[in-house]
């Protein structure tokens, strides 16, 4: 009896060991234009998978990434690396939503739990255009996640990018408990001569600010949209942008607000739908397309969405047009 209980302490305290080994994804991937359409080469390493890409009307490369394992364990390593060549349009995607399993209290070595982590990599081309479009994040009780995107671009260069994050399986009742969600995010435009930044963003969630009136009050869901733009755009044309985005949120739930930046905006979601914050999104995603005069975006076929969220407003096009014509 004694040593079937050792027995069960020591493969216990290994699999524990296993658990902390961290699993390092990684992803290395370029694109390149050739006669208007891009086309993508690299590779990547488990649990990452590229499934085909496809081209897209404008001859954007979409490409979706497969994360192939069930989901992100304490200590787990997530890398992209994403080069874009002069002139190169691409979507990248991912196939599912990501989940990140509980940490803490999970092990006898590390009762405190272990963050998994994520860094996201971006360097763009003069001319280039990247949509950088993942599922929702699925954090479950007691998870540690902490993800970091870096994106340097030159000013005539685009880089969109919209990721929703939901706190807990509430539709199990489930909250983040003592769980934590960082983000960074740090866009810097680069010149011959110099360089600025564009947005530094760092937000921590977990704690007393999830139900704080100051915080989320409650919400289980919070997103961030940003646009870096490649163009100076007038004071008519960003409002004209604001006013749409604004007009969007019309028939949704959630605190939605938006503001600029010097050459883009910022749009955040809190709320209690993943849905509607993915609907708030698109429909702005389809606004700088419309203001750049690219064609329509096509929803991802891989995105669980029953219901179309865009819808072309006429007048905002109309508005586009008059604002450019005065500049």
């Amino acid at each position: 009896m004694w040593i079937a209980t050792e027995l069960k302490a020591v493969a216990a305290e290994r699999e524990a060991m296993q658990r902390l080994d961290p699993w390092h994804g990684r992803c290395v991937l370029q694109f390149h234009s050739t006669n208007g359409n891009t086309r993508h080469q690299g590779g990547c390493r488990a649990p990452f998978k590229l499934l085909r890409s496809e081209l897209g009307d404008d001859g954007r490369c979409e490409l979706p990434v497969l994360h192939t394992a069930g989901g992100l364990v304490g200590g787990d390593q997530l890398s992209l690396e994403i080069k874009l060549g002069a002139n190169s349009r691409s979507l990248i995607t991912s196939v599912a939503a990501q989940k990140v399993y509980g940490s803490i209290g999970r092990s006898r070595l590390q009762p405190e739990g272990c963050f998994a982590h994520q860094h996201v990599r971006c360097l763009l081309a003069s001319g280039s255009d990247l949509e950088w479009l993942p599922q929702e994040l699925v954090l479950y009780a007691d998870a540690l996640f902490e993800q970091q995107l870096t994106v340097t671009l030159p000013q005539d260069a685009s880089f969109l990018s919209a990721e929703i994050v939901r706190l807990g399986r509430t539709a199990a009742g489930e909250t983040l408990q003592q769980g934590r969600w960082r983000s960074s995010l740090t866009i810097q435009r680069l010149t011959a001569s110099s360089s600025t930044w564009e947005v530094a963003d760092r937000v921590e969630l977990g704690g007393t600010n999830l139900d704080s009136p100051h915080g989320l009050g409650g919400s289980p869901v919070f997103g961030t949209l940003v646009w870096a733009g490649p163009m100076a755009m007038g004071a008519e044309t960003t409002a004209t942008l604001l006013e749409g985005a604004r007009a969007d949120r019309e028939g949704l739930t959630g605190k939605m607000q938006c503001g600029a930046l010097n050459q883009g905006l910022i749009a955040r979601y809190c709320g209690d739908s993943s849905r509607d914050a993915r609907f708030w999104f698109s429909r702005i995603w389809e606004q700088t397309r419309t203001l750049r005069g690219l064609t329509r975006p096509r929803i991802p076929r891989f995105w669980p969405l029953q219901e179309q969220p865009l819808r072309r407003q006429t007048s905002t096009v109309n508005a586009f047009k008059a604002a450019a014509e005065t500049h």
